[in-house]
């Protein structure tokens, strides 16, 4: 079993960042693909990013890409998602999720997910 607790969100201007986390108990996530979805008032859960289990590969959603940025620190058994110039649009909960197989691009796919954490992007 593994726990998933994000971190980080909050209010910020457009054009502004925020620097989420993801922490992990009860099982190392060296071994997970994990990834970020976030969901919308009104909208499905939809894929933000993946990153493979010891960081070598990562796939970016078009709407983040070049603005948002995923990393690991398996030692932690922490991954973090750094977002740059935020958009209104990007406004949603945040979820951090772990998939033990696949490529993590599909929600299906993770089996273990955090509670999820609010990111307001004001214009």
């Amino acid at each position: 079993q593994v726990q998933l607790v994000e971190s980080g969100g909050g209010l910020v201007q457009a054009g502004g960042s925020l620097r989420l986390s993801c922490a992990a108990s009860g099982r190392t996530l060296s071994r997970y693909t994990m990834g970020w979805f976030r969901q919308a008032p009104g909208k499905e859960r939809e894929f933000v990013v993946a990153i493979s289990a010891y960081g070598s590969n990562t796939t970016y959603s078009d709407s983040v890409k070049g603005r948002f940025a995923i990393s690991r620190d398996n030692a932690k058994n922490t991954v973090y998602l750094q977002m740059n110039s935020l958009k209104a649009e990007d406004t949603a909960v945040y979820y951090c999720a772990a998939a033990p197989f696949g490529t993590g691009l599909q929600l299906v796919e993770y089996k273990y997910w955090g509670q999820g954490t609010q990111v307001t992007v004001s214009s």
